[in-house]
């Protein structure tokens, strides 16, 4: 059974810091490139940082760049997002996906909510 499993959001405050997980299980991981995406109420899901399957190409939302950093450990079947220097606007679900080829997965995401 496939599941992607997100933790560590959370509520926090401007300026402040979280590193989001998710582990996976139920197929290759370390075959798949892995993404965080996120969405905002009344908002489309937006691609938020991408690393590929061993880790050696990383890529980042503008928005981001310089704040957040996507790493993986493929011993540990987790991708982790950490965030640093939050703004509100960097509320949101943030989901974790995977995708080796023609097949892909969504957790189920976590609430990261940055306020003060």
């Amino acid at each position: 059974q496939v599941q992607l499993v997100e933790s560590g959001g959370g509520l926090v405050q401007p300026g402040g810091s979280l590193r989001l997980s998710c582990t996976a299980s139920g197929f290759t991981f370390s075959s798949y490139e892995m993404k965080w995406y996120r969405q905002s109420p009344g908002k489309e899901r937006e691609l938020v940082a991408e690393i590929s399957e061993i880790g050696g190409s990383t890529n980042y939302a503008n928005s981001v760049k310089g704040r957040f950093t996507i790493s993986r450990d493929n011993v540990k079947n987790t991708v982790y997002l950490q965030m640093n220097s939050l703004k509100p606007e960097d509320t949101a679900v943030y989901f974790c996906y995977a995708r080796w080829n023609w097949n892909y997965y969504w957790g189920q995401g976590t609430q990261v909510t940055v306020s003060s």
